[in-house]
């Protein structure tokens, strides 16, 4: 039981009283002694407390009840809602909750109120954004109820502790998974152009701009003598399926360094997951490996939507690591591995020539057997120090350095292009859009 401002401010009310005087309170004076004056302070203040207590009480006999919701699985680094289900007695209830959320997790409203009516629920919603995965005790549920006199309050606990898992961006995920599902599916998706591919795709009517080479002379002669319909058809071409993807993952020293609150490895893993779904969903087989001085995980190539619940499983528990990573050894164990032509996606970052020699000769190996392709997460924090221009020395020094950083990495970036290598240096929070539609291209232009 926790007293109301109502029942300081009275308290305060009947000592201001007593010490007053008799010429600012009448009533008073009827009583000779200041004795008896103190006594009756003391009375008013004791009925005040007496009545918070039995307003105390009585509010314990129509405690709301509140429940808890909030997803099975938490994705990092976004706002993941929770909702609080508050049921009210046969009176109104004026009540401030603080839900003990795991430390460390940003939430848009610590404490919550409300005053809900008689007999209804009401849901109040606030939002967690964590920034590391991993498993997290959510503890229970304070709560303070308001009394009907408004002279306290009842406080106590509900429980509702459970542990929770913060999952890579699956939000993300699902984000993707319908905008892939709409660009292929039935009358939604776009018409697609003939000669984009090299498998068989459908026949379908001339239509103005098509390529004339791509008309089926043969289909169209048959439907001519079966129908008496004279209108070309035409071969539609997709991009070839059941091909191979692979993506090595570096979890070494340089992807533990933190970008917009995560760590590289988390913006890495979030565009690992992304262009696992984008190969799943086109049908090409998927492997993964994460390595730093040694490959700590291999995830064989497979297909079908089991296979990404598989590689989420297996992926959300590791953490990056303090260690150099060992490019060439990684490559070299993919090569073991993978005998066959395939698209060979290495996510990590580099800095200059100098310090990325390794990964440059590790990469020029692959080429020209397999595609390969390096992805690097840039910081947007260097991307706005070089291109904001500022008077004092401590800022042109920051720029100076945030552009020799940009230059080193372009020079890295053309060296490894002269080697028959893909780049791709995006900002790390924009990393998975931009790593997916270079796949989609990719596969558009038969590259691999």
């Amino acid at each position: 039981m926790v007293p109301s401002r109502r029942v300081y401010l009275l308290l305060v009310l009947g000592i201001a009283i007593s010490t007053t005087g008799y010429a600012y309170a009448p009533i008073l004076s009827l009583f000779p002694t200041i004795r008896a004056t103190i006594a009756i302070t003391v009375l008013f203040d004791a009925i005040v407390l007496g009545l918070m207590i039995v307003d105390g009480l009585r509010v314990r006999r129509s405690r709301v009840q509140i429940t808890r919701e909030l997803p099975s699985r938490l994705s990092i680094g976004r706002d993941n809602p929770v909702v609080l289900k508050v049921t009210s007695q046969n009176t109104n209830a004026q009540i401030e909750i603080r839900d003990y959320y795991p430390t460390g997790f940003g939430v848009s409203a610590p404490a919550l109120s409300a005053i809900v009516p008689s007999n209804s629920t009401e849901e109040l919603t606030y939002t967690v954004h964590p920034t590391q995965r991993g498993e997290f005790p959510w503890g229970n549920i304070q709560v303070r109820q308001l009394g009907l006199w408004g002279l306290a309050w009842d406080d106590w606990q509900i429980p509702q502790s459970l542990p929770v898992k913060v999952y890579p961006d699956l939000v993300g995920l699902r984000s993707l998974t319908i905008r892939l599902t709409v660009q292929s599916s039935g009358s939604i998706r776009q018409s697609r152009k003939t000669g984009i591919g090299t498998e068989f795709a459908e026949l379908r009517n001339y239509r103005t701009g098509d390529d004339l080479r791509f008309i089926d002379w043969k289909a169209t002669a048959r439907r001519v003598g079966a129908y008496g319909n004279a209108t070309p058809l035409v071969r539609v071409l997709e991009p070839e399926q059941e091909q191979t993807l692979l993506i090595l993952l570096d979890r070494g020293r340089l992807m533990t360094a933190k970008v917009q609150s995560l760590q590289r490895f988390d913006w890495g893993l979030n565009a690992t997951l992304s262009l696992a779904l984008a190969g799943l969903h086109r049908g090409d087989r998927v492997g993964v490996g994460v390595f730093d001085r040694q490959m700590h995980t291999w995830i064989p190539p497979e297909r079908g939507q089991n296979h990404l619940n598989q590689l989420i499983d297996r992926l959300t528990p590791i953490q990056p690591v303090l260690f150099e990573s060992d490019y060439l050894g990684a490559v070299t164990n993919v090569l073991q591995r993978q005998t066959r032509r395939a698209l060979v996606v290495v996510i990590t970052d580099l800095v200059d020539v100098t310090a990325s020699t390794e990964l440059l000769a590790a990469l020029s190996k692959l080429a020209p057997r397999y595609l390969p392709f390096c992805v690097t997460l840039r910081d947007p924090q260097v991307d706005r120090l070089a291109h904001t221009f500022t008077d004092d020395v401590p800022g042109a020094y920051g720029r100076a350095v945030a552009l020799d950083l940009l230059m080193q990495r372009q020079v890295a970036f053309a060296q490894l292009k002269q080697k028959g290598v893909l780049v791709l240096d995006a900002p790390a929070n924009q990393i998975a859009d931009q790593l997916v539609e270079r796949y989609l291209q990719l596969k558009a232009r038969n590259q691999l």
